[in-house]
């Protein structure tokens, strides 16, 4: 599974501006995920940027009043000259014809250039530029929640459909069947899923679906815990074992997790790859093979960034207490701190 998150789209588009003409006027980003593309473009390259629709009708976007260049990036359309239309990816070609069309329809005279941020090639016949090459199979960060192969996924539950629960509503009670009703959702799927695997013990089955179809979430199976008591889940430390068993037995062909270190867990238990919505990241089984390697290096800068930051010192810090104490060793040395307190 070849993924890219919004930071590795931000990379590559920043690692290709030397690719562009020095002259452009205008980012036109093709809905609804070329927009993101010329919004990254047109920020790092302080070029104005509008989307296709607008852009049609000869509107842009308006600049921030601090922006450097800000006479420059209030002009017309019709003082535009040189103009970039973007899109996220590129696979047949449907959208950018669509939007070459619609172009030449409205009578727009400008000397026009094509891009693609991804294309499963390096080059395609209606593309100018491709920015880098992602084959198939592949997902995208801004995608992932309404692509196809989410019918084929395995899917957590806390953590990303919806926010995970506080440790005062994590009471294995009211409080917790509380939480279970008025979750706040996160990530939306538009496809339905194939397998929602959770945690969540069996016992709140009834809550957990009345919540899932107040939100509209479509799914083929729901997989939950069958233990007594959060107290029997966490003596055990079955979470990542019990998601990878099932998975193994599926015929899933990815895993969505929502904890960085439980979709690691997941990969090398089950010997398949797990998509942790944490790090938007991939997991896979073997972590010092090329495929992994190569997608650690990735994006590396922002992520050695994030550990001069007080939240990323902190994961790190969590990450390597998991490493020597252990999952339940890990879980009792919080529960004791959290007793301190």
């Amino acid at each position: 599974m070849h993924y890219r998150s919004i930071a590795d789209m931000n990379d590559t588009i920043v690692g290709n501006l030397h690719r562009l003409p020095r002259d452009i006027d205008l980012v036109v980003g093709i809905p609804r995920s070329g927009i993101l593309a010329a919004n990254l473009l047109s920020l790092a390259a302080n070029i104005q940027m509008t989307d296709l629709d607008n852009f049609i009708a000869g509107k842009t976007y308006t600049s921030g009043i601090s922006t450097k260049r800000r006479a420059a990036l209030d002009r017309p359309v019709v003082e535009m000259r040189k103009i970039l239309v973007i899109d996220d990816s590129v696979n047949r070609g449907d959208a950018m014809r669509d939007a070459r069309r619609r172009i030449q329809a409205a009578g727009i005279s400008a000397e026009f250039i094509f891009a693609a941020v991804y294309g499963h090639l390096p080059r395609h016949q209606d593309i100018d530029f491709v920015f880098e090459v992602a084959p198939h199979p592949r997902m995208f960060q801004w995608n992932f929640m309404h692509h196809i192969f989410l019918e084929q996924s395995c899917v957590d539950i806390d953590g990303v459909l919806c926010l995970d629960p506080t440790d005062a509503e994590n009471d294995d009670g009211p409080a917790y069947e509380k939480f279970l009703s008025e979750a706040l959702p996160m990530y939306g799927p538009t496809r339905k899923i194939g397998w929602l695997v959770t945690s969540r013990l069996e016992k709140y089955r009834r809550l957990t679906e009345a919540w899932l179809e107040k939100h509209g979430i479509k799914y083929d199976e729901l997989i939950m815990l069958d233990l007594p008591s959060k107290a029997e889940r966490q003596r055990l430390g079955v979470h990542g074992s019990f998601k990878a068993d099932f998975y193994v037995k599926s015929d899933a062909i990815l895993f969505i997790e929502s904890e960085h270190h439980q979709a690691a867990k997941i990969a090398k238990l089950s010997g398949k790859p797990v998509l942790c919505v944490e790090t938007h990241q991939v997991c896979l089984p073997q972590p010092l093979s090329l495929a992994a390697l190569s997608q650690a290096t990735r994006n590396l800068p922002n992520r050695l960034k994030q550990v001069g930051e007080p939240a990323g010192r902190q994961a790190v810090l969590k990450k390597a207490a998991r490493a020597m104490l252990g999952e339940s060793g890990y879980r009792a040395l919080k529960d004791k701190l959290r007793g301190a307190n």
